[in-house]
C-alpha cells in the first residue's frame, strides 16, 4: 500500500522557508500543480503565515495541529530545533506535514495485500475497534470458534502468529 510522502519544511524564526521538499509545495498548493508555483519560498512564507500558524496561540511559534487539503487531511508537526544544547541561528523549526489514513484505507489495503475476504476484514475491523473474540461473535452472530478460525487464517495470511500482530501489521512498526 503506497504511503503519501509527507511535506517537510525547515523554517527559520520569522517562519520563513529555508529548505522544503516538493510534497510540502504540494500539500499546500493544492488544487494548484506545483509547477505553477513561480516563487514557491513566498507562496510557503504566505501559505504558512495564513494557514499553518495558529491564531489562538499565546506564543508566536505555535501551529496547527491539522491541515485540510482538498479532501485530504494532513496532520501538522512542527519541532523545535536545537544544536547541541543551543539553538542555530537562522534555523528554528522543522514542519511536517503526515497524511491521516483512515481505518478503512488501511483495511482495504490490507484487503489487496493480504487477500483477506470480506469477513475476514470485518474481523479486523472489529478486533481495531478492541473487542474481544467473545464480543466479535456477538456482534456478527456467529461463534467465538468462528471468530478464532477467522482469526488464525488472517494470522497465516499476514504471517503473524497472535491478534497484536494482525493489529501491528495495520498499524505500522512504531518509531
Amino acid at each position: 500500500m503506497a504511503i503519501a510522502e509527507p511535506g517537510f519544511m525547515l523554517l527559520d524564526e520569522h517562519c520563513h522557508p529555508i529548505a522544503f521538499n516538493p510534497a510540502a509545495v504540494q500539500i499546500l498548493a493544492f488544487p494548484t500543480k506545483p509547477d505553477q508555483i513561480k516563487q514557491a519560498n513566498i507562496f510557503l512564507k504566505d501559505k504558512i503565515g495564513s494557514s499553518l500558524l495558529n491564531r489562538q496561540a499565546k506564543r508566536d511559534l505555535d501551529f496547527v495541529r491539522e491541515y485540510r487539503s482538498g479532501g485530504r487531511l494532513y496532520t501538522c508537526r512542527a519541532f523545535r530545533l536545537d544544536c547541541n544544547g543551543s539553538v542555530r541561528q537562522g534555523l528554528t523549526v522543522a514542519l511536517l506535514l503526515e497524511r491521516h489514513t483512515s481505518g478503512s484505507d488501511a483495511l482495504s489495503g490490507l484487503t489487496r495485500q493480504f487477500n483477506l475476504t470480506g469477513r475476514e476484514v470485518e474481523i479486523v475491523s472489529l478486533l481495531l475497534a478492541g473487542l474481544t473474540s467473545k464480543e466479535i461473535a456477538c456482534r456478527m452472530n456467529i461463534s467465538s470458534n468462528t471468530v478464532k478460525a477467522f482469526l488464525h487464517l488472517v494470522m497465516l495470511k499476514m504471517g503473524v502468529s497472535t491478534r497484536s500482530g494482525i493489529i501491528g501489521k495495520i498499524v505500522g512498526p512504531l518509531p
